[in-house]
């Protein structure tokens, strides 16, 4: 990877790396420098204010990377955020697909997944709800399975959903608006003509090719 810390300044300049090396994880990746965190400059990340407030430019390009660019957005990497190419979503699908087969009929996950087909798309806490999570510890438990579902590539998030106060502006941290990757780019953006084994191959010479400073424990980590 060519692009150094500190090299990127907009979400347009991300938006190219992300379709230039495929694969981009939000936060701290385990392989140092591999994350869109140290690679943006100093003025985009993390700020608090004396006041108490703060500011995130990176966080805050999150919604329009996604709705803007030709990517695919949710927790595919060890549970961790991760922006992916549309380029390269079909193999890596295909790949994680077969790791982590579809779900048996009347399982939660299942459950999870015809609620959100009914719906199109929902925000986390909505999703929940409708599944029935409503009880004491259940939230835990429930982003557990989101997040199995995500790195199954069944979920993605199609956006950030914000509140507003009185004055309309948008505050915190926002929630995820959850779907499909069908119901979002097409039962087609999911097929390889490739078999897993042959996707993981790829998926592993790219990854190792472009991150010659991890070891390829560091990579199978991130593909599993």
């Amino acid at each position: 990877m060519n692009i150094k810390q500190g090299e990127i300044h907009t979400e347009v300049a991300l938006m190219e790396l992300i379709q230039d090396i495929g694969f981009l994880p939000l936060l701290d990746s385990g392989i140092p420098g591999y994350c869109a965190e140290a690679l943006v400059d100093e003025e985009c990340r993390y700020v608090v204010y004396p006041d108490g407030g703060w500011d995130w430019p990176l966080w805050k390009w999150k919604g329009s990377i996604i709705t803007e660019s030709d990517c695919v957005y949710g927790k595919f990497f060890a549970g961790k955020a991760c922006f992916i190419s549309r380029k390269w979503w079909p193999d890596f699908c295909n790949y994680r697909r077969n790791l982590y087969p579809k779900p048996e009929e009347g399982t939660i996950e299942d459950i999870i997944l015809e609620t959100l087909r009914m719906n199109g798309s929902l925000i986390t806490r909505e999703l929940r709800a409708a599944c029935g999570f409503t009880g004491p510890k259940m939230r835990s438990r429930f982003d557990a399975y989101i997040t199995r579902l995500q790195m199954a590539t069944r979920i993605v998030t199609e956006d950030f959903v914000y509140p507003h106060d009185k004055h309309n502006r948008p505050y915190g941290w926002g929630w995820s608006l959850l779907t499909t990757p069908e119901q979002l780019y097409g039962h087609e953006a999911c097929f390889s003509e490739h078999t897993p084994e042959e996707s993981f191959n790829l998926l592993f010479t790219h990854l190792r090719q472009l991150l010659p400073q991890a070891t390829d424990q560091q990579i199978l980590k991130l593909l599993n």
